[in-house]
């Protein structure tokens, strides 16, 4: 059976709308979502579709966040899924394109982040690993200043999205894929860190392999921290299309994991 022939009726711009409003999207808010294309069931006109749906939502006060994460650029010598040659590793390392915000795809974020990095207005953090898209009336100021030791932390679009006091919306996809968790492991004392490397544009435009030290993040036990998130604090959830959803304030999250990582989280 098809994926049409299971819907009554295929999601339009104006029933997405109506669904995220139903769900508790707000004007005027900051909004970073993690999202599922295939989830949401059959849209008329696929991934444009929903971002205007958002769009709709949000309203010209509002902004849009999108995580636009670039694993690929990284150290060889770490990549498991696949595994390259060790006698790659120099050719990598010397040849990996720079992060260039404007022409580097994303990677394994989906169809919707691709789709906002490109959408007209659209501005982009240059961090080289985890950068974020924006699209609205706060857009430059969640995605400036992006620091490369702070890849998920307080000095990137995550800690800027709390500031703001803004909103996740998981958009059928589960809390394994809330990246503002690593927020709270960036805010957990003694949490380990690690070196990473990515090939960089510097200042004077030249191609540079850098690298730098910051917190080791790790999403294994998100799915737990989550649940235990969702009984102890009830955000709204329901469905989006077919979605179930899930629609909480980013701030809630980030300290309730803090607390929640302290507890529960055993370092060796």
């Amino acid at each position: 059976m098809s994926e049409a022939d299971e819907q009554t009726e295929p999601r339009t711009r104006e029933s997405l709308a109506a669904d995220l409003r139903r769900l508790g999207l707000r004007p005027g808010s900051v909004v970073l979502v993690h999202s599922s294309l295939s989830s949401l069931g059959w849209v008329c006109g696929g991934p444009v579709v929903v971002v205007q749906a958002l769009l709709d939502v949000l309203g010209p006060a509002g902004t849009l966040v999108v995580p636009t994460h670039t694993g690929v650029n990284s150290d060889p010598a770490g990549w498991v899924n696949p595994p390259v040659p060790e006698s790659w590793w120099p050719v990598i390392r010397a040849h990996m394109p720079p992060f260039d915000p404007a022409l580097t795809p994303s990677t394994a974020v989906g169809v919707i982040p691709e789709t906002v990095r490109n959408w007209p207005g659209a501005v982009r953090s240059d961090h080289p690993r985890t950068s974020f898209a924006a699209l609205g009336a706060r857009a430059k100021e969640v995605t400036a200043d992006h620091r490369l030791d702070s890849g998920l932390g307080d000095e990137s679009p995550l800690g800027r999205v709390y500031a703001l006091d803004g909103d996740i919306l998981l958009l059928g996809v589960g809390h394994g894929n809330n990246t503002s968790m690593h927020l709270a492991e960036y805010r957990t004392p003694d949490s380990p860190v690690a070196e990473h490397a990515a090939a960089v544009r510097t200042a004077a435009g030249e191609r540079e392999w850098a690298t730098w030290t910051e917190v080791d993040v790790d999403s294994d036990d998100f799915t737990r921290l989550g649940a235990d998130f969702d009984a102890a604090h009830h955000p709204s959830i329901g469905l989006v299309g077919s979605a179930r959803c899930t629609l909480a304030r980013q701030r809630e999250v980030v300290d309730f994991a803090v607390g929640w990582l302290k507890e529960n989280r055993r370092r060796t």
